[in-house]
């Protein structure tokens, strides 16, 4: 039996974030952060959270290669991914890989002409491209470019366009992590006694430094891709969507 932990009353399944040059990884690209995850839909957007983030392991991580994180340095780049659709394309094809614009547009309830613009926006900024493999010559397939979005909020923060660029990027992260959640709840029976006593929430408040914090993400991060090496060959692993945050308070937050 998993521990209640919420303050002491809930349970929680953080995270994985990890630090890009010293700096915890942001990922909102789909934005949660998907080990080996969910064999049913883990919300509305996307229908395994994030299989070793490619698919989606949209956990920024320590020990990946910098091919698979887009280190985004510019308010303008990630203005581009802020937006409620590209966000979704983006999520999708780091999840269930390569897609038409004509395959997304029926899975989010789009044109295809409105999927096709969106789509050659993310690749204009570097997002998405051309899959190499294109099965039918009258209409591209894309794919997406980097594993994970990585971006630094003292950098990005520093104007009003890139504040609100990285404020909705968190709260598209939250906003998966609650349809994570719901989706689950509606399936709960299907997952088995094993899977219902190990999901859920939790937190906890702790005196640290942005030292212990920092910390904090590389070891969570290390364990998380230790586990999922230990489980890779398991026939039982599932996608697990796992969510990390931190962030100082200054009192109870009512």
């Amino acid at each position: 039996m998993v521990p209640n932990r919420a303050g002491g009353r809930q349970r929680t399944s953080p995270g994985r974030a990890a630090r890009e040059e010293n700096r915890p990884c942001q990922d909102a690209g789909g934005v949660a952060v998907p080990l080996k995850v969910s064999r049913r839909q883990a919300g509305p957007d996307y229908k395994q959270t994030f299989a070793k983030y490619p698919s989606q392991s949209y956990l920024c991580g320590m020990g990946e290669s910098s091919g698979d994180v887009y280190q985004v340095q510019d308010p303008q780049t990630l203005k581009a991914v802020a937006h409620p659709l590209r966000i979704r394309l983006l999520g999708a094809l780091r999840v269930d890989g390569p897609a038409t614009a004509t395959e997304l547009a029926a899975r989010f309830g789009e044109s295809s002409g409105s999927t096709s613009y969106h789509l050659r926006q993310l690749a204009r900024y570097g997002f998405v491209e051309e899959d190499p493999e294109q099965r039918d010559a009258r209409e591209r397939r894309w794919r997406s470019v980097h594993r994970y979005t990585s971006w630094s909020e003292l950098e990005l923060g520093g104007t009003p366009e890139g504040r609100a660029a990285v404020e909705f990027m968190r709260d598209r992260q939250v906003q998966v992590q609650a349809a994570t959640r719901e989706a689950f709840e509606r399936d709960r029976e299907s997952w088995g006694p094993e899977w219902i006593d190990v999901a859920g929430m939790s937190d906890t408040v702790a005196r640290l430094t942005p030292g212990s914090v920092r910390l904090l993400y590389e070891r969570f991060t290390a364990m998380v891709q230790e586990m999922e090496a230990q489980d890779a060959d398991r026939p039982e692993a599932q996608r697990v969507a796992v969510h990390l945050s931190a962030f100082p308070t200054k009192g109870f937050v009512r």
